[in-house]
């Protein structure tokens, strides 16, 4: 397993700069005939799939596929790669793991991760767009001792989203539900999510979210301390495809054994095939 992890995480890196470049040199001549949507909750190259760590109920057209590459602090890597099967319905799988831009070994993640994302319901004018999902993808460094990652993956859940458009920017809000597999901490609480999310014409936006994590507030085995995680973050889309993210993570220093607000750098790059 150690000899394709190194290519694993190189194939990441590799096609999201392969991608941008492609895209930036074909980025005037597509200018002029592309048709796409324009961004809303659930629609469009750049509704957000995932605010930062929390899902919204947008998915992927059929044909499509988007790259993520996101560094956060121990010297961390992670990156997910997701394909739109269906206008409804996307798949996608992750791996990544601590200490990789570091002097010292890397501490991979024990396996791959996995992600689906079902659409029932199509945003409307009046109507939240409504989506149910499964995924295993946890963010931070992976502690084996609990069989878990720092910021417990989703597990099962469902999310509303609902966008709204004023004079210069989109905006949209978000709230989920979710049931995490990773409960050997012997806290199997239900969680609940929400988050917003700000984008001005001018391609610059803000996002927000608080994970209540109820699910990782029991003693003596839990990371958080009953205060949930409140991120933000500033978002720049370079070009039509490619949007690059700065995130400041738990600003409500739940965390355990943490003395400071994490950092995060995040690029992806989505496209058609």
């Amino acid at each position: 397993m150690k000899t394709v992890r190194w290519p694993l995480m190189g194939l990441f890196c590799l096609a999201i700069l392969a991608m941008a470049a492609s895209d930036a040199i074909a980025q005037s001549s597509r200018r002029s005939r592309r048709d796409d949507p324009p961004s809303t909750g659930t629609e469009g190259f750049q509704a957000p799939r995932r605010l930062i760590d929390n899902p919204t109920a947008g998915t992927l057209r059929r044909g499509s596929f988007d790259t993520e590459l996101r560094a956060f602090p121990d010297g961390g890597m992670l990156g997910i790669l997701q394909i739109g099967l269906t206008n409804a319905w996307t798949v996608g799988i992750g791996y990544g793991g601590t200490n990789i831009i570091a002097s010292n070994n890397p501490n991979w993640n024990p396996r791959l991760q996995f992600t689906t994302k079902l659409q029932l319901i199509g945003e409307t004018i009046t109507l939240p767009g409504v989506a149910i999902g499964y995924e295993d993808v946890g963010f931070g460094s992976w502690i084996d001792t609990l069989s878990r990652y720092q910021v417990k993956s989703k597990g099962f859940y469902a999310v509303a989203s609902k966008a709204y458009r004023g004079a210069g920017f989109n905006s949209a809000v978000h709230a989920g539900v979710n049931f995490s597999r990773e409960n050997d901490d012997k806290d199997e609480d239900i969680n609940f999510f929400f988050g917003t999310d700000l984008r001005f014409d001018n391609n610059v936006g803000l996002v927000a979210e608080y994970d209540m994590a109820l699910n990782d507030d029991r003693k003596p085995y839990s990371q958080g301390s009953g205060y949930g995680y409140f991120n933000v973050g500033a978002r720049w889309v370079v070009l039509d495809r490619i949007q690059m993210e700065f995130n400041l993570k738990d600003l409500t220093s739940n965390r355990r054994n943490t003395s400071s607000i994490g950092r995060e750098l995040r690029l992806i790059y989505v496209e058609t095939f």
